[in-house]
């Protein structure tokens, strides 16, 4: 299902095929949380903006409208209209950052939901029938998101624990994807990489869970607070240990320079909420740096937010009106800048696979270094 078809040193071209599509990679997967892109963006305007996978969240989804719902209604690609891959994560993450009084154990976790209270059990068969629920293409195994920093003790502990859950989520999913009704009898398990920032141990627990021969692997656990140069020191630990023949995700990663540097290192995958976080706060990429549109210094600017991008947005507003969008409290403006960023990132992408296709990528990543996040 994956391929690779070119490489400059470590970095890869390549394409995936899925049930829902081709994937060409390297690739961003442009972040839908509860089923949408926050910043009023639709499923139908992720292809104007060039966008080939999208990400929901098994945890939000599952806390409200609920998995069951979602199936009842078709899966999400019929519920958000999106026809392209999806991909899920397994809700590790968030039961760990966002659950309060979580109580970890063999079978799984018990936690309180951050929106009403209530405890809720997930464990790596629950993680799989949620996102069975969901069908979505590609399902992320259920692992423990361990605080970083930890210590070597509990971190080897953890993954540990992690590989045991990997199996019993192999387990379910094929159970699941043989069941008549399922909404997606090809659901693909990716299995996630852990060790915090200690190279031992991922390397240790890449190689287990490669054994389980899974349709793609992930680097999870970093882009947590540690510094970037340790995060690139742990891709660099890692990849030799990870399929070739298989594409490689970094979780929650990263800035346009993180990007650059992960590909660099053989990443294929990307997600992050930056580009329509930060895009709702007005900031925004361009191809000469990062701008600030709260800056009263665009106040009467008529030029788009980057004259070099062909995007819709900056095909037809000016940073002025933007500008006054934003300070008017607009949903619009959310709308606008979001779309923008979201094109800035997967046009990146597309720019990077070109500079691969014609063997540049050193020099393209060197050139967009100077100035990609430069702060205007």
């Amino acid at each position: 299902m994956f391929q690779v078809i070119k490489k400059e040193h470590t970095a890869r071209r390549g394409v995936f095929d899925t049930p829902h599509g081709r994937i060409q990679t390297p690739a961003f997967m442009n972040v839908a949380t509860a089923a949408a892109i926050k910043g009023a963006v639709s499923a139908y305007d992720l292809k104007e903006l060039h966008c080939q996978v999208m990400l929901c969240n098994t945890y939000h989804l599952h806390i409200r409208p609920g998995d069951g719902l979602i199936a009842d209604l078709g899966g999400l690609h019929a519920f958000t209209g999106w026809d392209g891959p999806i991909l899920t994560d397994s809700g590790g993450f968030q039961v760990f950052s966002l659950a309060s009084l979580r109580k970890i154990e063999e079978q799984g976790v018990t936690f309180a939901s951050h929106v009403d209270g209530r405890r809720i059990f997930m464990g790596p068969e629950e993680s799989m029938q949620i996102q069975s629920h969901l069908g979505s293409t590609i399902a992320m195994a259920f692992d423990e998101c361990v605080e970083n920093p930890a210590t070597r003790e509990y971190a080897a502990q953890s993954c540990r624990r992690t590989v045991r859950w990997l199996y019993r989520c192999k387990a379910e999913m094929e159970r699941l994807n043989a069941r008549e009704g399922t909404i997606n009898p090809r659901q693909m398990l990716f299995g996630i990489n852990q060790g915090c920032t200690f190279d031992d141990l991922r390397v240790e627990h890449m190689k287990a869970i490669a054994e389980l021969d899974l349709p793609g692997y992930a680097i999870g656990g970093l882009a947590v607070g540690e510094p970037a140069e340790e995060m690139y020191r742990i891709i660099e630990a890692v990849e030799p240990h990870m399929p070739a023949d298989r594409p490689r995700y970094l979780m929650g990663v990263g800035t346009p320079a993180n990007i650059l540097e992960a590909v660099e290192r053989g990443v294929d995958l990307f997600d992050c909420v930056m580009p329509s976080r930060n895009a709702r706060h007005g900031h925004l990429f361009t191809s000469q740096g990062v701008i600030n549109l709260n800056n009263q210094k665009y106040e009467r600017d008529l030029d788009p937010i980057d004259p070099a991008c062909d995007c819709p947005v900056c095909k037809r507003h000016s940073r002025a009106y933007i500008r006054h969008l934003m300070k008017s409290g607009e949903m619009l403006a959310s709308r606008l800048c979001v779309s923008h960023n979201l094109y800035f990132y997967n046009t990146l992408m597309e720019k990077i696979r070109a500079a691969l296709d014609e063997g540049r990528f050193a020099a393209f990543k060197a050139e967009m270094l100077e100035k990609i996040d430069r702060r205007i």
